[in-house]
């Protein structure tokens, strides 16, 4: 669609995309919409889900694995589960359920290996045997496997251990509730998801070790599932303290070390980082001969960031490589990788531009420009412009060019490019160009799995062959939600509340839409940073409960305002030291467009989100108390002296440097400004936006005399599961059908 610019009473909006309404005669139920519905699974666009052989694709079915032609499509039986099954033990009862969970490690051979529950098969399925039978007890928990040595990094009793064949050694033993080993760390933030780091021939394990013992505890309560008053008389029905160690911004946290175990000769040592008070070790990589670690580390205030090499067997520091800083603050995202081709060179990404791209850094000989350093590093940027990289996803060793996602092409895409590391050519690898693109790599890079969908399109798979372009369409979804009557979806821009920078919102129009009537309007909103809602996915990524609430007679309408992600550093950091200001203005840039339109009613005008969205839907209730008829909040942060530390600190600063930012941002005192309909929802055991926010919120506002309604769901953590999730819904519907149509 070609698009089309007007103005409209000093409103600046263009047109971008619409996906028109269809007509049909079945109605949504959230048991249909809602991802804990009973009749969720067949309301989603039938996806194939498939894995890499090497350079061979294989899809994978409950039932049965595929090997798939790349050039046609076309598909052939590897094997049965009825056959992994009498592979494993003929005369046993069957061991295996599904396929799903199934990889094959090596490309040289025929070897798959079958997770099913608490015990993992590798099986030679051209020989049809059993190599190896592994089994985890109840007390154990899997960490990571290393295909390369084949050992297994494991948790038994929060201490941590490593098994390989028949031998197993236990690398600590002081593990607990205050000393926590190989896990995440830092509270999932810097790109952190995990805590073991494998060498690359298996032989070394990196690990976290995280000492919370000095963390205030905040206090949980475990209520306990009983049924009914039938419970054992030895059992006691009285809940229980489940304090979780919680580090609010501008207190103390917890101190993280890094150890390395070798399993050649035994040994654990621990990297010689200095004194881990206020510093942050993130993105920890390992060198191509597995002798030497390098990961960045960060102060506490976030605005200085520097890449240290370590050597694995001593503990030493052997470089100071890279040193960023910045006036805001600096966010490590991603470990280094080297080429594979160049043991001497690697990738790193960083916003030092203005927008995430990618360096080539090249180790050079003793001496450098930094004191302290034995290595020098020169760095060249390989990728530029005012969009970012998404996503590396592989490399392609041959053409010696490394695959990547990014938001060229538009801010609300992600395609797939080849970048040539020589060049920094860019060459598109999906040839449409359009849409929400996600790649799988084959191993040597010369294949890629293509995920994608478009506003109109929910799903399609091609495979694509990156040396020639050639291109197979693979898979096409149907339309899960043909016969039903579906609303409007439409995607546009205004501009934001500074007048230049463009806002991409995303609206659903009631089902039936008359432009002669006028409709209640409920806005989403999220806001924060590291997310988006507008995309070019199916319904420009609208969610399911907005088609029910379209249904239902109501227009929504959703906005990214600067904060969000995917836009470069000044857009994300507009609204440092002051969350929630910058995006109230941005999303009131947004009202002032809806006042423009005739078909909506600006008399009935609600307002919802969760997390970052709670905080955003009570800011926008209090502080324009006479456009927001009526919200719902879930989850939401109140003020940020309670968040955590590594969250907190990086956008607010602390409580103690920012006092005047964490006043101004403090829904306390807005409390008394509450004039219409608010409900706050909350996990009750929420040990992300822990509990105290919403009620001190709830003691302000009883101190101001405003009535806000709240509601609890006992036992949920952040965000509701199973089918609690559908009467959430419901209730948010409902406080809606109640209070603003």
């Amino acid at each position: 669609m070609m698009a089309m610019t007007f103005t409209s009473n000093a409103v600046a909006q263009t047109a971008v995309g619409v996906v028109a309404a269809q007509c049909g005669d079945k109605q949504f139920s959230l048991e249909d919409l809602n991802f804990g519905g009973t009749n969720y699974r067949n309301m989603v666009a039938k996806n194939r889900w498939c894995t890499w052989w090497g350079d061979q694709l294989v899809h994978q079915e409950a039932d049965a694995c595929y090997l798939v032609d790349k050039a046609t499509g076309k598909e052939t039986k590897l094997f049965s589960v009825d056959e992994i099954n009498q592979w494993i033990a003929p005369t046993k009862d069957r061991k295996v359920h599904s396929l799903y969970q199934t990889s094959f490690p090596w490309a040289d051979k025929s070897v798959v290996v079958v997770n099913a529950g608490s015990k993992t098969y590798t099986i030679d399925f051209k020989k049809h045997g059993l190599l190896v039978e592994r089994e985890f007890g109840d007390d154990e928990r899997v960490l990571e496997a290393c295909n390369a040595s084949e050992a297994v990094a494991y948790l038994k009793d929060n201490n941590l251990w490593v098994t390989r064949g028949a031998k197993a050694w236990q690398l600590s033993k002081d593990g607990s509730r205050d000393i926590v080993y190989g896990q995440s760390v830092h509270r999932d933030e810097f790109g952190i998801n995990k805590g073991t780091f494998w060498s690359p021939n298996g032989e070394k394990l990196a690990f976290y070790r995280m000492d919370q013992s000095m963390v205030t505890d905040y206090p949980q309560v475990d209520i306990p599932e009983l049924d009914g008053f039938n419970h054992p008389e030895t059992e006691s029905c009285i809940a229980k303290p489940a304090p979780d160690k919680y580090p609010m911004t501008g207190e103390t946290s917890h101190k993280v070390t890094v150890g390395v175990f070798d399993l050649k000769t035994g040994n654990t040592v621990y990297l010689k980082a200095g004194d881990p008070t206020d510093r942050y070790f993130t993105n920890i990589a390992w060198g191509p001969d597995g002798n030497t670690i390098y990961m960045f580390e960060l102060n506490r205030d976030q605005n200085d960031c520097r890449l240290v090499a370590y050597d694995a067997t001593t503990g030493e520091k052997t470089a100071d490589l890279y040193r960023e800083t910045d006036e805001k603050y600096v966010e490590p995202q991603h470990p280094i990788v080297f080429l594979p081709w160049d043991a001497n060179t690697f990738v790193m990404q960083s916003q030092a531009d203005g927008y995430n791209h990618l360096y080539l850094c090249t180790l050079g000989k003793k001496g450098s420009r930094m004191t302290g350093n034995t290595v020098s590093l020169e760095v060249k940027q390989l990728t530029s412009g005012k969009w970012v990289v998404m996503e590396m996803v592989g490399f392609n060793a041959k053409r010696k060019s490394i695959i990547i996602a990014s938001n060229e092409l538009s801010p609300i895409q992600r395609n797939i490019f080849a970048v040539d590391t020589r060049t920094g050519k860019r060459t598109l690898v999906d040839d449409n160009g359009k849409g929400w693109h996600n790649a799988t790599l084959s191993e040597s890079g010369q294949y890629v799995l293509d995920n994608y969908s478009t506003p109109s399109d929910p799903r399609n798979i091609a495979i694509v062959n990156v040396a020639n372009g050639k291109r197979t369409q693979y898979f096409k979804a149907e339309d899960p939600w043909k016969g039903y009557n579906v609303p409007e979806y439409s995607c546009g821009t205004i501009k934001a509340d500074d007048g230049e920078t463009d806002l991409y919102y995303r609206m659903v129009k009631p089902v039936g839409f008359d432009a002669t009537k006028k409709y209640p309007t409920v806005v989403y909103v999220y806001g924060g940073p590291h997310a988006h809602c507008v995309d070019a996915r199916w319904h420009y990524s609208s969610r399911s409960w907005e088609t029910y609430m379209a249904q239902k007679g109501y227009l929504l309408f959703i906005i990214d305002n600067r904060g969000s992600e995917n836009r470069g550093k000044e857009f994300e950091q507009a609204t440092f030291r002051q969350l929630g200001q910058i995006e109230m203005k941005d999303q009131m840039a947004g009202i002032n467009f809806l006042k423009t339109l005739p078909y909506v009613d600006v008399d009935k005008i609600g307002v919802h989100g969760w997390s970052f969205g709670g905080f955003m839907t009570i800011s926008l209730m209090t502080n324009y108390p006479d456009v927001f008829k009526v919200g719902v909040a879930g989850g939401p942060v109140i003020d940020w002296h309670w968040y955590e530390v590594m969250y907190g600190e990086r956008y607010m600063d602390t409580p103690q440097t920012n006092p005047e930012g964490y006043k101004k941002t403090s829904l306390l005192n807005t409390a008394k400004n509450l004039k219409g309909h608010l409900q706050i929802i909350q996990g009750y055991n929420d040990v992300t936006v822990v509990p105290q926010h919403c009620l001190s919120f709830l003691k302000a506002c009883i101190a101001a005399g405003t009535q806000p309604d709240f509601f609890l769901y006992p036992g949920e953590p952040h965000n509701m599961r199973g089918h609690q999730s559908v009467h959430l819904h419901d209730r948010i519907t409902r406080y809606f059908e109640d209070y603003l149509k």
